[in-house]
């Protein structure tokens, strides 16, 4: 040792994630770096007279979390009409209605986070729903997934959709099967309108969501969360090449304080001109706190609306079963092309179908190009057939899951998601505990703001496929133990972003990224305290984020 520490942390349960020394009492940390790992008082050798010394009091402390799956750039929105929660049409008209009385001069009523449950009979939204609440004033509603938007009359009339537009830059737009007008509702909006065309469309068309300062406000908001939660690296899955810039500010600026990994999507029809575009920008942002890389594809949509691509039909239809965006030899042709240049890959599949496409497609890619460390991923596994488990860990590809999403309140009985599948497809709802067993390597993620960005919330469903509010558990037979979710936050995650050599364990010599909870979890007897811890203190390269120094010794 030629110097003294800068920080140390002792007296503490570290859960390190490093299979070779699973347990320690102590960490030391200099130069960004964690320098020693260990037990009883040999802390004290490192320590100085300017060393900042944190007694743990017995709490736990973990690497920095990594949410493999995480839209900052969307986030939450102060300025829209908020509806989560809102279990009735009834309810999302008296918001508006109380948002409209507080703004009477907003040119547009916008709103995000309506459940598809809200709505009567399992049927999808219309304009008439929202014309009732909104009247003449032009409405966009975004679903909690955001996945699909719902226009009101005017908005159809400020967008120029009418019964002769089929599709727009930003959505599908579905037609009353009588008379071929336009419902109000768009499909693909996440696939569409999250594009850099279908976001320039948007703008262009003056809606205020669309707008850069809407989204940096965004963004500030989820960053300002990740890092309130312990969230020491995010990866931002879907964005254009417009939106690099809003992370350059935010870094300029000093609010991004988590480490970013920020995905380029890649929409069908991208050309050889964008992949080049792509090439450069990874290049550019290759840096210790923000890198570029990754691409981001869908094959399918969202169960709830029946966009997801199934085997068999969805419950209640004797033959719709979804759609894949690629017919699954253009798909596999597009994989192979783009793991031979090099780019890993995050695809969105959630319905059996699709997910099977993607694993077809990986497992082509494999055999023109040979195998090699791609870490591919298919992001969700919502719906898996269990026929294509092993294949997982065959291809050596990351199942990136949201434990959250599986929550009986959000997919469970009685929910849309699991009407759509019907009962006897259940078995196959987010096999977590069946992949894990497989030899599959798992990401855990929120899909901020799709669910609660909190890694509690997610390691408290992973370990019991219970709601947040108490009743029985879901598919409990998935769940995964303590540590497996803690694993599928830090050392998968990090593992499935190329981040494994300097992240995702409490290593000498990897990045001093740590996060110090206000309880040992691995001590508690109900798993509802899971919910109620919060991060005391955490460090990114060293660097104290969340918390203060509670004790120091000279």
């Amino acid at each position: 040792m030629n110097r003294p520490a800068d920080l140390i942390v002792h007296n503490a349960h570290v859960h390190t994630v490093d299979p070779d020394l699973p347990r320690a009492e102590a960490v030391a940390v200099r130069d960004g770096e964690i320098v020693w790992v260990g037990d009883a008082d040999g802390w004290t050798a490192w320590q100085g007279p300017a060393t900042e010394v944190v007694d743990a009091r017995g709490r736990l402390l973990l690497p920095g979390f990594i949410d493999a799956h995480n839209h900052v750039r969307l986030g939450s929105d102060a300025a829209c009409v908020q509806l989560a929660g809102a279990r009735s049409l009834e309810e999302i008209g008296a918001r508006i209605t109380a948002w409209l009385a507080q703004h009477p001069d907003a040119d547009w009523v916008e709103a995000e986070a309506f459940d598809y449950s809200a709505i009567p009979d399992g049927r999808m939204p219309t304009a008439a729903d929202l014309d009732a609440f909104t009247g003449d004033r032009p409405a966009l509603v975004l679903s909690y997934d955001v996945h699909t938007a719902w226009l009101n009359t005017a908005a159809l009339r400020r967008l120029g959709i009418d019964a002769a537009t089929v599709q727009t830059a930003y959505g599908t737009v579905q037609k009353h099967p009588e008379t071929g007008e336009p419902t109000g509702f768009l499909t693909d909006f996440a696939v569409r309108g999250l594009s850099r065309a279908g976001h320039r469309a948007l703008r262009e068309a003056g809606v205020p969501w669309a707008h850069p300062d809407r989204q940096y406000q965004r963004l500030c908001g989820s960053l300002d969360m990740a890092a309130a939660y312990g969230i020491t690296t995010v990866v931002e899955p879907q964005n254009s090449l417009d939106d690099l810039e809003l992370f350059e500010r935010a870094s300029a600026e000093g609010r991004l304080r988590s480490r970013l990994v920020a995905a380029l999507f890649h929409p069908r029809g991208t050309t050889e001109a964008d992949l080049a575009e792509f090439a450069e920008a990874a290049q550019r942002f290759d840096g210790d706190r923000i890198r570029v890389g990754p691409l981001k594809l869908y094959i399918d949509d969202v169960v709830e609306p029946h966009t997801a691509a199934l085997l068999e039909p969805y419950a209640g239809h004797a033959h719709h079963r979804g759609e894949t965006f690629y017919p699954p030899a253009e798909f596999a042709t597009t994989v192979a092309a783009l793991d031979a240049a090099g780019f890993q890959l995050f695809v969105h599949a959630t319905g059996d179908r699709g997910i099977r496409t993607v694993l077809d497609a990986f497992e082509h890619a494999r055999t023109v190009n040979g195998p090699h460390d791609a870490r591919h991923q298919v992001v969700h596994v919502e719906c898996l057939d269990p026929a294509d488990t092993p294949r997982f860990a065959q291809l050596d590809v990351v199942a990136c899951m949201q434990p959250r999403h599986c929550a009986p309140d959000i997919a469970g009985p009685g929910q849309d998601w699991a009407e759509a599948v019907g009962k006897e497809r259940w078995t196959k709802a987010w096999p977590m505990r069946t992949l894990h067993a497989s030899g599959a390597r798992l990401a855990f993620s929120s899909d901020w703001n799709v669910a609660e960005m909190d890694p509690m919330v997610g390691l408290f469903t992973a370990v019991t496929r219970e709601g947040l509010t108490g009743g029985p558990a879901w598919m409990p037979e998935e769940t995964v133990d303590l540590a497996t979710a803690i694993h599928g936050y830090t050392m998968g995650s990090a593992w499935a972003n190329h981040l494994d050599r300097r992240l995702g364990s409490i290593t000498v010599g990897k990045q001093a990224d740590l996060v110090l909870l206000s309880r040992d979890l691995f001590a508690i007897e109900d798993p509802r305290e899971i919910l109620d811890t919060v991060v005391d203190l955490s460090t990114v390269g060293g660097q104290i984020v969340v918390g203060q120094i509670v004790a120091r010794r000279p």
